[in-house]
């Protein structure tokens, strides 16, 4: 009998259910047949995002895994450039979701004002988030959550999520030329979580100010490979086409670098740097030998 037949006619090797698992394997889709798996089915078999949005809403009006279901909507929504609509979204129905779920929401809703350009909205946004952190309030209390990318499942520290969102709140400030803060929030990102992206802003932030030798001492770093992350060839594309800039003739900094610091929000930042290098037993040390750039600014 030839074997490759033998198996096939023998279905007890492949039995339905096994056959099922490889199916949502392969598909990402979940068990069952509620609005939410069809949703899912839709979105990610058949391939129609619009038809997906229709079962989505479907979902959440019926109560069906709602903190699920409103977040893909709003990712969906954003891949249509309907980013407005999933905004409103989230803010009229993130009410029906779960605690747990808020996390998410956030970092949907970050992306989604990125992608509408609302850049007071992201800063709001990114601030009560850090606020959260220096309270002690993120992570439900733990040192780590789970997080997704693609499929795929890792472990993320307080430290590496809260330079995260430095980063992000740098560039959220690069965009309104408030430089002078966007300095302030990337050197104390780097301070907790250095990686090459975030120098190469920090040194695109310094280039705008004029303030060439530093900038150049920087970006001379990513090339020397001195910071984690520097051997990717697009960080160093990034720092070598940065550092022709700063070699070129560049326009006088934006009468916007004079706005104020942030305030509450560095004296915030501060504070859980002392907290967490006087306690380190009780909390992790995050700020661990950060100075205060404060003194070094001119205010």
């Amino acid at each position: 009998m030839d074997e490759r037949h033998g198996c096939s006619s023998n279905k007890n090797s492949f039995p339905k259910g096994k056959r099922d698992d490889l199916y949502h394997v392969l598909h990402k889709v979940p068990y069952g047949d509620s609005p939410y798996v069809k949703a899912k089915h839709t979105q990610l078999v058949e391939k129609d995002p619009e038809g997906a949005i229709v079962l989505f809403w479907k979902a959440i009006n019926s109560g069906d895994r709602v903190d699920s279901a409103l977040k893909d909507m709003a990712v969906v929504m954003k891949q249509l450039d309907r980013s407005e609509e999933a905004i409103e979204a989230i803010s009229s129905f993130r009410g029906l979701c779960s605690k747990q779920s808020q996390e998410s929401l956030d970092n949907v809703l970050i992306d989604l004002y990125k992608k509408c350009g609302k850049i007071d909205e992201q800063i709001d946004l990114l601030k009560r988030k850090l606020k959260l952190i220096y309270q002690g309030e993120a992570f439900n209390g733990k040192l780590t959550k789970t997080a997704r990318s693609h499929g795929k499942k890792f472990q993320v520290s307080i430290k590496q999520e809260t330079s995260r969102l430095l980063g992000n709140l740098g560039w959220a400030y690069m965009q309104k030329m408030n430089y002078m803060m966007a300095e302030v929030v990337y050197r104390k990102a780097q301070m907790i979580d250095p990686d090459c992206n975030k120098a190469c802003n920090l040194g695109l932030c310094l280039i705008r100010q004029a303030r060439y030798e530093e900038a150049q001492l920087i970006l001379e770093d990513v090339l020397k490979g001195k910071l984690p992350g520097s051997d990717d060839s697009k960080s160093r594309k990034r720092a070598q086409d940065l550092l022709t800039e700063l070699r070129s003739t560049l326009p006088a900094p934006h009468l916007s670098d004079l706005l104020a610091l942030d305030d509450e929000l560095i004296k915030g930042l501060e504070q859980l740097m002392n907290e967490w290098s006087l306690v380190r037993s009780k909390r992790l040390p995050i700020f661990e030998e950060i100075s205060s750039f404060r003194d070094q600014l001119a205010c």
